[in-house]
């Protein structure tokens, strides 16, 4: 059972007010909706439902499991191998980019609140954000599964944020998305939870799609 700091902790974690720069992407949704795939508040759902079970519960989440052990027993062979995976996984160079800053972003964090195992991640170019949220995980004692419920929380508010600014969705429109979409979460990190190593793995074509197109789009308000 996660502890009362621990809890804040973690909503310190997965604030969007938290100073990585997490604002500044939209992983793919901007490129979606210049292509026509998102036209309305059902297409953003659609879209953000697959993702979820298509790529965070297969591939992000229990790489995520893996992490926070690896950090727990100090095994950093295995933190930079996990790492190197999931960086292995996405399929275009913003996708990789954005993965590499955020993680060394939240090193550069980790390392001004006194966590000494951040510092080498800093500048390190395997990093990606969800090494370092283990970390942070570890160092503040929170629970695995709360750790996991946090992250795929942040990404689905950075994703609705995304839909309303693009869409563009009502602010009421946009908290209905994030209220109907959080219904799935529990369920999405249970089952990232039971996966074993030989099942992790999955594909979303219209995300690698769309983020490559997004790469050359003329005019964009989001890095990836």
């Amino acid at each position: 059972m996660i502890t009362d700091l621990a809890l804040l902790r973690l909503l310190q974690l997965v604030s969007p007010g938290l100073p990585i720069g997490m604002y500044s992407y939209s992983q793919g949704f901007e490129g979606a909706v210049e292509d026509g795939l998102i036209k309305n508040d059902a297409d953003a759902e659609e879209w953000l439902s697959g993702m979820l079970d298509n790529s965070l519960q297969y591939i992000d989440l229990p790489i995520l499991v893996r992490l926070h052990t690896a950090w727990q027993s100090r095994d950093f062979d295995n933190v930079s191998r996990w790492s190197q995976v999931l960086k292995a996984y996405r399929e275009t160079a913003e996708l990789r980019f954005e993965d590499k800053q955020t993680g060394q972003a939240l090193a550069r964090l980790l390392t001004d609140l006194n966590i000494d195992e951040a510092r080498d991640w800093r500048r390190r170019p395997d990093a990606t954000l969800a090494a370092l949220f283990a970390l942070a995980a570890v160092q503040w004692q929170i629970t695995m599964r709360d750790a996991l419920l946090g992250y795929v929380w942040s990404w689905l508010e950075n994703q609705v944020v995304c839909a309303v600014k693009l869409v563009p969705l009502g602010q009421v429109a946009g908290q209905r998305l994030l209220g109907e979409l959080a219904r799935m979460l529990p369920a999405v990190v249970d089952q990232a939870l039971l996966i074993a190593d030989d099942d992790i793995g999955g594909s979303a074509f219209g995300l690698a799609l769309a983020s490559s197109r997004h790469e050359m789009q003329y005019s964009r308000l989001f890095r990836s």
